[in-house]
């Protein structure tokens, strides 16, 4: 899958935040030190996020786009 962004950043999943609709997802990163990202709780189940998990970061504007490989 091809994306528009083009800052991208490995990270590791800190924690998770389950809500009904929308979650909140902890990323560790070298730098800076620590990002977050509110998804949708069903792209969340959708990706298998799990703490530990390594993922990238896609960043375009204000947003964060966990991308696992």
């Amino acid at each position: 899958m091809k994306y528009g962004a083009r800052n991208r950043i490995t990270a590791r999943v800190k924690s998770l935040q389950r809500g009904d609709v929308m979650s909140l997802v902890k990323f560790s990163v070298t730098e800076p030190h620590e990002m977050a990202s509110v998804l949708t709780t069903e792209s969340v189940n959708d990706l298998g996020l799990q703490p530990g998990d390594a993922v990238e970061l896609v960043i375009k504007a204000i947003h964060v786009l966990p991308v696992k490989p």
